[in-house]
């Protein structure tokens, strides 16, 4: 039998969202090859952001690689927040919680998992299979000198998390109890799978690109001492007006976390940055290039080093076949 070479390194990949043959064609440039139905590499292992599902069109195929891949050892995965919203949307409440499933069948949350659901209709099996996944993937990974999460580490979150959940893994009590807004599971998950957003002010919206409107725009975690919203905005849209030079609040403050240039290597996905992928710290990079909207999937190959180098990117422009334009609809997008 042949043993395995010595690890070399992980190679981290951001929010596939459908995007199957693109996460195929990537792994094939990163040196993977399927044998036995299964991507490998002799050397080295994937590790996944989250958001393997929802907007593009190969959901059940981008599903299929990064489970075979997991399940075979040759990868690792992190829950996303679009697949924690399948758990929810999916799963009926239990009785006396007011309302028929974990998450609500809006409208808004309709849309945003119908592709998903479609391409599942003729597959139930499948796609139960699937839920059954998703409910085992942690919500946070700490390895060999790095770390990773969907969207955010906030150190006293993880600590509390790793208290309830050693392994990180939501089990049926935890995943109830995070869908009510004031507890401390809704908390640690709207955190790690979701960041942390700043309301607009009432009135203003952002009428982005991609045909939505927000209300809210989306902050980072890294700035030490930040005193505007320009500070901490991390998203493609700008803010409206003059709201960079808005001065922080103490609450809007109390709100941020911080991660500093002396912790690990940290990899997160989420933000849907736009661009040539670029390291925003030395020690952070978010592998969320909007591979589904006119984007790039982006990875990143680590080979244990503290600091973190912008030549190690790698990346796919997603071709026009598996790129999904949203239509222009008032809501605000996960």
């Amino acid at each position: 039998m042949n043993k395995r070479a010595r690890l070399e390194g992980y190679d981290l990949i951001g929010d596939v969202h459908g995007c199957g043959a693109t996460l195929a064609a990537l792994l094939e440039k990163l040196g993977y090859h399927q044998r036995g139905g299964v991507y490998r590499h002799p050397r080295r292992k994937v590790i996944f952001l989250g958001d393997l599902v929802d907007r593009g069109p190969r959901v059940r195929l981008a599903v299929q690689i990064a489970y075979r891949m997991v399940e075979a050892g040759e990868a690792h995965i992190v829950m996303g927040n679009h697949e924690y919203n399948a758990l929810t949307y999916c799963q009926p409440a239990p009785s006396g919680l007011g309302r028929d499933w974990l998450r609500e069948h809006s409208p808004r949350n309709n849309r945003i998992i119908r592709e998903t659901l479609e391409q599942y209709r003729d597959h139930p099996q499948e796609w139960e299979e699937a839920l059954a996944w998703f409910l085992e993937m942690p919500l946070c990974l700490e390895l060999d000198g790095l770390r990773v999460v969907h969207a955010c580490w906030d150190q006293a979150l993880i600590d509390e998390l790793y208290r309830r959940r050693p392994d990180a893994r939501l089990d049926q009590a935890f995943l109830v109890e995070s869908t009510a807004p004031g507890t401390r599971a809704f908390k640690i998950l709207d955190r790690l799978t979701r960041g942390t957003q700043m309301p607009l002010p009432l009135g203003v919206a952002i009428h982005s690109g991609d045909g939505f409107t927000r209300r809210s725009f989306r902050t980072h975690f890294w700035a030490r001492s930040p005193q505007t919203w320009g500070d901490v905005v991390f998203q493609p849209d700008n803010l409206p007006g003059d709201l960079e030079q808005r001065p922080l609040t103490e609450e809007e403050r109390a709100r941020l976390c911080h991660y500093g240039l002396d912790e690990p290597p940290l990899f997160i996905g989420h933000y849907w940055c736009e661009g040539m992928p670029a390291l925003p710290t030395a020690n952070i990079a978010c592998l969320d290039y909007s591979a589904v909207k006119f984007g790039r999937l982006v990875a990143y190959r680590w080979s244990g080093e503290s600091r973190l180098n912008a030549d190690h990117f790698v990346w796919l422009r997603v071709p026009r076949e598996e790129q999904v334009r949203p239509q222009p609809c008032e809501i605000d997008l996960d």
